[in-house]
């Protein structure tokens, strides 16, 4: 079956279809060894290559569509190597055939929680995208007293040095003395953008979890380390809400890996 080329290679993960279709203008892609046109189709017979790269893929629209929910651990990086050789959330994932895991946002080295990975590209642009305007909820815990007035700034919105932010809600989530827990939601993914709002105000923040990534939470009996496949009802909602039709075939569920599957 011939799909065009930035629609295979986007849900492969390589890159948003209109990244892949700049790539091809620039003359980066390759089919069966001559420059791509925008417009192509190609078959999994046909061989492609970015930067001159062998490339991995299936022009069957459901085959390899897997998403994992990860508990992340504080101290894993979500990069794919790093140079001081610390552990990294892809050396907990499962090994793949064709195309590549993709973290949908990140999550810096020291927030824990939920991790979205998927071999869908388009899903992942997807979710990412400002324009959607997915919900991401953290469990924060504070050092210091908050006052109503910091709450008030918070959902207000306060400028940081990439512009205004605020939280979309703030729940009390209980706590005695110094730290205190609270439940916020943020519709984009900046960078260490949760910790910034609270530090505007003077605060400190003592630990970070992210607890729900759009439709799909964190599971209660998902300890840090491993991952789980999405069910069929967290496909079906996770896809819904960035407007995709839900893939007609998938992966099977595999059962929960134990941390440390890959030697590191």
């Amino acid at each position: 079956m011939a799909e065009r080329l930035q629609k295979v290679l986007a849900r492969a993960g390589f890159g948003s279809r209109r990244e892949i279709e700049s790539w091809i203008r620039a003359g980066r892609i390759t089919v069966n060894n001559r420059p791509a046109e925008l417009g192509v189709s190609i078959t999994d017979r046909d061989r492609v290559s970015i930067d001159g790269r062998p490339v991995t893929f299936s022009t069957d629209p459901g085959r390899n569509i897997r998403t994992l929910i990860y508990h992340k651990p504080a101290g894993e990086l979500t990069t794919r190597k790093d140079e001081e050789g610390r552990p990294t959330v892809f050396d907990s994932l499962p090994r793949i055939r064709h195309g590549r895991w993709i973290s949908v946002g990140r999550l810096d080295m020291t927030t824990s929680g939920l991790l979205l990975a998927t071999t869908d590209g388009e899903l992942a642009h997807r979710l990412m995208h400002p324009s959607y305007e997915i919900e991401r909820e953290y469990a924060v815990r504070v050092l210091g007293k908050v006052s109503e007035t910091m709450l008030h700034n918070l959902l207000e919105g306060v400028r940081l040095e990439d512009g205004m932010a605020a939280f979309t809600s703030i729940r009390d989530a209980g706590g005695q003395g110094a730290n205190h827990w609270y439940h916020v939601i943020v519709r984009e993914g900046r960078n260490r953008e949760v910790r910034r709002l609270w530090e505007s105000q003077g605060l400190q923040v003592s630990r970070l979890i992210r607890v729900r990534f759009g439709p799909v939470g964190l599971p209660s009996d998902l300890r840090a380390g491993r991952f789980r496949d999405l069910s069929p009802a967290e496909t079906r909602a996770l896809y819904g809400a960035v407007d995709l039709p839900v893939p007609k075939i998938v992966q099977k569920p595999r059962p929960r890996a134990r941390r440390g599957r890959r030697a590191r």
